[in-house]
């Protein structure tokens, strides 16, 4: 084997289709267009969802529901989880940066806790809402369930 000798092996290189390039290369004339019509021509387009003159399906189909723009999603963590922190990484004070950096939220996300779960150890928590038996379980161990305006 010598370099110039050197080619890829055979069907791997797929030449491009040469159109319009007159009629010996078997694609002139139409250039594979067909005769007339609109796809004939260029500049060409068909609408999105154009399904040749049927009822496209986004019409067919009914229309339901209701989207709240202005409503408010929160990130929801159980006690069971804080107890879980608390216990492996010794962690009394839970706010929004200790959430972030054990990676339970990112970002904006808005933080709910929930009451799922046992705690053991008495832990502080500030958090933007809590449901009732969230905060009655921390505030029994003697914990502080602070909200966040």
């Amino acid at each position: 084997m010598n370099l110039n000798n050197l080619k890829p092996a055979e069907g791997s290189i797929k030449h491009s289709k040469r159109i319009g390039r007159g009629a010996g290369s078997g694609k002139g004339g139409t250039s594979t267009r067909g005769n007339k019509g609109a796809k004939a021509r260029s500049g060409y387009h068909q609408k999105i969802g154009f399904e040749g003159g049927q009822m496209p399906i986004y019409r067919r189909l009914p229309k339901f529901g209701f989207k709240n723009i202005n409503r408010v999603e929160y990130v929801g963590i159980n006690i069971d989880t804080l107890n879980d922190l608390a216990e492996t990484k010794n962690i009394t004070d839970f706010n929004v940066e200790v959430f972030k950096q054990n990676g339970l939220i990112s970002g904006k996300d808005r933080i709910k806790i929930l009451g799922r779960g046992e705690l053991n150890k008495t832990i502080n928590v500030t958090a933007h809402a809590f449901s009732a038996t969230a905060k009655q379980a921390i505030e029994a161990k003697g914990g502080a369930a602070t909200v966040i305006e």
